[in-house]
């Protein structure tokens, strides 16, 4: 493989491990594999620290195609805990409130992600990327500043329902890039009158880009044999 010319490298994301950590260690390992003080590394759509699963690295000259490989669907297995909510809306932060689900049914989720199906309008959660005047509005929102962004465009290709088991259920997403599956937690739960969050997250597909196609960061050595 080479590296410098550009190359596209797919991982599995550890748990609580950031998408820079991830480049980092595997920037570090490649430069000193090949000698090189510097070289050009960057990563294809940004996973949660409490996400695992596909995220593609691109290397060199690769690092050119990060837009068309960003912009490919993206699939995703989550869980939610009903009846709770967090700042996050997911484990980053504690619970701030919780809500009944005795009202909750299968069927009532099943007509709720039903909902979300389609073209959707997101807010995107305080806690993420997003710009706010030249600022990560996570670092507003750590900071306890009040954090107002705007709705955005999306595409849910599909949603179903995996597991149901009160008061976790377990959903599978098909969507476009730009989906934040914490605030689809965040929805559905208002949806059903009640709150939710994300307790797992695990992004299973970016393209045709599966699991079983990634390596870990303990796998990068095999890389250079």
């Amino acid at each position: 493989m080479d590296f410098e010319a550009g190359e596209v490298v797919y991982f599995n994301k550890p748990l609580d491990w950031t998408s820079f950590d991830l480049v980092n260690k595997f920037r570090y390992k490649l430069s000193r594999a090949l000698k090189v003080k510097k070289i050009k590394v960057g990563h294809a759509g940004t996973l949660d620290p409490k996400a695992t699963g596909v995220m593609i690295l691109c290397t060199g000259r690769a690092t050119k195609r990060i837009e068309e490989l960003q912009a490919h669907t993206k699939e995703y297995v989550a869980t939610l805990k009903l009846g709770a909510t967090t700042p996050s809306f997911d484990l980053e932060k504690e619970i701030d409130a919780v809500y009944p689900i005795e009202h909750i049914t299968r069927e009532a989720v099943e007509t709720a992600l039903m909902k979300f199906k389609g073209v959707i309008e997101q807010v995107p959660p305080s806690f993420s990327a997003c710009m706010i005047e030249g600022k990560r509005a996570y670092e507003l929102a750590r900071k306890g500043e009040e954090v107002a962004l705007k709705p955005k465009t999306l595409i849910i290709d599909e949603i179903e329902l995996l597991d149901y088991s009160l008061p976790d259920i377990k959903i599978r997403v098909v969507c476009s890039k730009g989906t934040y599956i914490r605030a689809l937690a965040r929805d559905i739960g208002v949806a059903l009158q009640s709150g939710a969050h994300l307790i797992e997250l695990v992004r299973t597909r970016v393209g045709d880009v599966t699991l079983d196609r990634c390596i870990t960061p303990d796998d990068i050595d095999i890389l250079f044999n």
